[in-house]
C-alpha cells in the first residue's frame, strides 16, 4: 500500500478542488486535525460506502389522508404556514382548501399532512431522549413527527471574533428554553464534514460547542492543514476560497438534511455574509501579512469607485456570489429546508473596522452587500433574515414556531424540464384575512439532467481497483515524503511489515527550503493491545545504493534540476496479523516535528490455507545497468513513489506462498484504469531465493494511470495483488 503524509501548502486551484469534492462526497480529511470544536461527531463510513439511498418515510399525522402515487423526479414538496390576523397558526384547513400554481399553472396536489409539534417542555426527572449514534437511527428520530430538526451552521470565516462572542449567549437560550425535548441539533463549521454532522436531542452538548465559537472574519492566520495550503495566497483569492468552502458546505448540508425526512428542517445560519470585493486598503499581497506590500493600506481616501477595472472586477464577482447564493437556496428548496439568517453584528453601522482605514463610501456599500445576501438566503427559502437586530431572541423563538405547525404539500409539476426558475404561489381559498407563507419557487432541473437520474447507473471499475488507484496521487507542492508499506510472511505465525519512506523532490522553480527539510521518520507501530511492535527513527539509506542516485536531500542534481530524491530508508518489524496503527513524525535534521500523521495497517494472515501473495515490491531504473544491480541485490529498497517516467523500467519483486510450503501458478495481467486487460505479463523466478519478478519496461505506455494485477491460483482459490502506477511525459 503507497501513503502520504499531508502537505502544509498548496496553491489555491488544487485546494478548492480538494475541499469542494471534499464537501460534496462528505470526506472526512485524514486525522481530523485542525476541525473546528463541533457538538457532536461520528466516525467516517468506512471507504467505499455511501449514505444509504433512501431514509424511514415520515409517518404521516392523524387524520391525515392517505395515498399511494409515483414520486418522479420533477416531484415538489411545499411547507404552507397558514396564520390568522393575529399570527396563531390555522391547523383547520383540508386539501381542497389549498391550490398551489407553478409559473401560473394549477398544480394537482397529490400529499397532504399537518404537521403540529407540540412545544410543551418535558416534566421534570423525565427521561431524557436516547441520541442516536448511527445514520439510520438519526433517521428514525429525525422521521418521529413529534421532533424537529435544527443545524446550527456557525460560519466562522464570515463572522469576527467579537461578533462571535456577542452571540453566543443568544444562541445558548434558543437551544435551552426555545427547543423542546424531541427536538434533534446539529452543529456545523465551513470544514466540518457532513459524516460528521450528528443530530442529537442532547441540548447541553450543543450549549457547549456554542460556547466555543470563535469567529475568526479578516483573521487569516492558518488554524489547520487546509488553511495552510493557501496562506501565502494574496488577500483576494483567500476571500473567494473562504466563500466557495462555506457556500459548498451549505449546499451539502442542504442535500444531507433532505436525504433524512421530507418534513421541514431548518438551518440557523451565523454568519455577516458573502461578497468577494475587498477594498483596496485590504487587498494585501500575502494574506497572513496584512498591509505588507500594499500601498494603499494606510490610505484612508483610497476606493476603487473611481476606477473603471475595479469597478468591472467587482461587477462580475458579486455575478458570482449570487449565481452561488442561487445554488444553494436551489438545493435548500429542493429539500425542503428553510434558512434563517443570523446576523451577530446585531444593528451594524460598518462593515470594517476603524483601523482598516477603509473609505466609508465603500464600507456602506460592502455592509449592505453582505446584508442583502443573508436577506436572500432567507427569503428564497421561505426562512427569515435576523438582520439589524440588537435584540435577537424574538427573532429566535419565530423559527420554532415556523417548524411547529405548517402545511406539507406535495405534487409532481407538470411544468418543462427547463433548469429555469419555476415560481410558485400558495392560496388559500374560502377564507379570508389569513396570512399564507410558502417558498417562492425552485430551479428546475434541466432534460439533461433528468435523463441522467432516470439513467441506470453506469458501471465503473471495480472497487479493488478504485482502491488500488486512490494510491496513485499527484504530488502536491509542499509534500515532504512519501510512504509505503507493504506485508510478507514472518516467522512464528507472524507477519514481516515493511515501511518505506523517502523525501519528495522539490518541483523545479521553487526555491528549497532548508528548514522543511525531512532528516528522519520516527515510527511508532501498535499493535492491537497497544502493545509497540516497533518504535523508534527511519535514517536514511547510506548514499551510492543502485535505488538512490546521487542527489541532494530534496533531489536535485548538481545542476539544479529535479532528480529522483536520496535514496529510500526502510526499517522491518514483525507483527501479529490484525490490524496496527503506525504513528508518523516527519523531523528535520534538528529534531523539529515537520509533520505527522496516523495510519491503520491491516496485517494479512499468511499462516491460513490457501494461496497468497506478499505485498509486491516495486524497483525503478533508467538504465540497463541500474537494472542489473537491482536484479542481483537482495537488500535493495523499494521506491514509495507510483509515478514514472516513459523510459523507466519497473521491476516488481514479490514472493507466493502455497499450502505446505507449495508455490502456486502465478499469472499477471497489464490493466487500464477501468480494470480493463491490456496484455498478459511474463512472471519469472527472482534471482533472490524464494521470489518471483515482473519486468515491466514503460516506453510502449502512454501517459495514464495503470495496474498490474497478480493472481495465485492454488485448490480452487486464489490470491490477487494489484499494484498501481502513473506513467508522465
Amino acid at each position: 500500500m503507497t501513503t502520504h503524509l499531508r502537505s502544509t501548502r498548496v496553491r489555491s486551484a488544487l485546494y478548492l478542488a480538494a475541499v469542494v469534492a471534499l464537501w460534496a462526497v462528505t470526506t472526512t480529511p485524514a486525522s481530523g486535525r485542525g476541525q473546528p470544536p463541533a457538538a457532536q461527531t461520528k466516525p467516517a463510513s468506512p471507504a467505499g460506502q455511501s449514505k444509504p439511498s433512501s431514509r424511514p418515510a415520515q409517518p404521516p399525522a392523524a387524520g391525515a389522508p392517505s395515498a399511494t402515487f409515483k414520486a418522479g423526479v420533477n416531484f415538489v414538496r411545499v411547507d404552507v404556514i397558514v396564520t390568522d390576523k393575529h399570527g396563531r397558526p390555522v391547523t383547520s384547513l383540508k386539501p381542497s382548501d389549498f391550490q398551489v400554481y407553478e409559473n401560473g399553472r394549477l398544480q394537482k396536489i397529490q400529499t397532504f399532512r399537518l404537521v403540529r409539534i407540540s412545544t410543551t417542555p418535558q416534566p421534570e426527572g423525565a427521561q431524557e431522549p436516547a441520541t442516536p449514534t448511527t445514520e439510520f437511527g438519526q433517521a428514525q428520530a429525525a422521521s418521529n413527527p413529534e421532533a424537529r430538526v435544527f443545524v446550527i451552521f456557525l460560519d466562522d470565516y464570515h463572522v469576527r471574533r467579537g461578533d462571535s462572542i456577542k452571540v453566543r449567549q443568544p444562541l445558548e437560550q434558543f437551544v435551552e428554553q426555545d427547543l423542546g425535548p424531541n427536538d434533534l441539533v446539529g452543529v456545523m463549521y465551513p470544514l466540518t464534514p457532513l459524516s460528521d454532522i450528528t443530530l442529537t436531542a442532547d441540548h447541553a452538548s450543543v450549549v457547549e460547542a456554542i460556547k466555543h465559537f470563535v469567529g475568526r472574519k479578516y483573521d487569516f492566520t492558518p488554524r489547520n492543514q487546509f488553511e495552510e495550503k493557501y496562506a501565502d495566497l494574496p488577500t483576494q483569492q483567500v476571500v473567494e476560497i473562504r466563500n466557495e468552502v462555506t457556500l459548498s458546505a451549505l449546499r451539502g448540508l442542504m442535500t444531507y438534511l433532505g436525504s433524512l425526512r421530507p418534513g421541514r428542517k431548518a438551518v440557523v445560519l451565523v454568519s455577516e455574509g458573502y461578497t468577494n470585493v475587498l477594498p483596496p486598503q485590504l487587498q494585501n499581497p500575502v494574506a497572513t501579512m496584512p498591509g505588507f506590500g500594499n500601498p494603499e493600506a494606510d490610505n484612508p481616501l483610497a476606493s476603487d469607485a473611481n476606477n473603471p477595472t475595479a469597478q468591472a472586477v467587482n461587477f462580475f464577482s458579486n455575478i458570482d456570489i449570487d449565481e452561488d447564493l442561487r445554488v444553494v437556496y436551489s438545493a435548500a428548496n429542493r429539500n425542503n429546508t428553510s434558512i434563517y439568517t443570523l446576523d451577530p453584528r446585531g444593528l451594524a453601522t460598518s462593515e470594517f473596522d476603524i483601523s482598516q482605514n477603509v473609505n466609508p463610501a465603500d464600507d456602506q456599500q460592502i455592509l449592505q452587500s453582505t446584508q442583502d445576501t443573508l436577506r436572500t438566503l432567507a427569503s428564497e427559502t421561505d426562512g427569515r433574515a435576523i438582520v439589524n437586530r440588537n435584540d435577537m431572541t424574538p427573532a429566535l423563538e419565530q423559527i420554532v414556531k415556523d417548524s411547529s405547525d405548517y402545511y406539507l404539500l406535495g405534487y409532481n409539476s407538470n411544468e418543462a424540464a427547463d433548469g429555469k426558475f419555476h415560481k410558485i404561489e400558495v392560496r388559500v381559498t374560502g377564507a379570508s384575512g389569513l396570512r399564507v407563507r410558502a417558498r417562492k419557487g425552485y430551479w428546475a432541473l434541466t432534460a439533461a439532467q433528468v435523463a441522467q437520474a432516470l439513467a441506470p447507473p453506469k458501471l465503473g471499475p471495480p472497487p479493488a481497483v478504485e482502491t488500488a488507484l486512490a494510491t496513485v496521487s499527484t504530488e502536491r507542492h509542499g509534500q515532504l515524503v512519501r510512504t509505503w508499506i507493504g506485508t510478507s510472511r514472518g516467522t512464528d505465525g507472524k507477519s514481516r511489515v515493511t515501511f518505506v519512506w523517502q523525501p519528495i523532490p522539490t518541483p523545479f522553480g521553487e526555491r528549497v527550503r532548508p528548514d522543511r527539510e525531512p532528516a528522519r521518520v520516527v515510527l511508532t507501530a501498535l499493535s492491537r493491545d497497544g502493545a509497540p511492535d516497533y518504535q523508534g527513527a527511519v535514517p536514511p539509506e547510506p548514499p551510492g545504493s543502485a535505488a538512490a542516485p546521487s542527489s541532494d536531500a530534496r533531489g536535485r542534481d548538481g545542476g539544479g534540476r529535479p532528480a529522483e530524491p536520496q535514496g529510500p530508508s526502510r526499517v522491518v518489524f514483525q507483527a501479529a496479523p490484525g490490524t496496527i496503527r503506525l504513528h508518523l513524525s516527519v523531523q528535520g535534521a534538528d529534531g523539529r516535528v515537520l509533520d505527522f500523521d496516523d495510519v491503520a495497517v491491516q496485517v494479512p494472515d499468511f499462516t491460513k490455507p490457501g494461496p497468497a501473495l506478499s505485498t509486491p515490491e516495486v524497483f525503478s531504473a533508467q538504465t540497463a545497468y541500474q537494472l542489473r544491480q537491482l536484479l542481483a541485490d537482495p537488500g535493495a529498497v523499494p521506491t514509495a513513489s507510483r509515478q514514472f517516467a516513459r523510459g523507466t523500467q519497473l521491476l516488481l519483486r514479490f514472493q507466493t506462498y502455497g499450502p505446505g510450503g507449495t508455490m502456486p501458478p502465478v499469472t499477471a495481467q497489464l490493466l487500464n484504469r477501468g480494470g480493463q486487460s491490456m496484455a498478459a505479463l511474463p512472471v519469472a523466478p527472482g534471482r533472490i531465493p524464494g521470489t518471483d519478478e515482473i519486468n515491466l519496461p514503460l516506453d510502449a505506455l502512454p501517459p495514464g494511470d495503470f495496474l498490474v494485477q497478480i493472481k495465485a491460483t492454488s485448490g480452487g482459490s486464489e490470491a490477487t495483488q494489484l499494484v498501481a502506477f502513473r506513467v508522465v511525459g
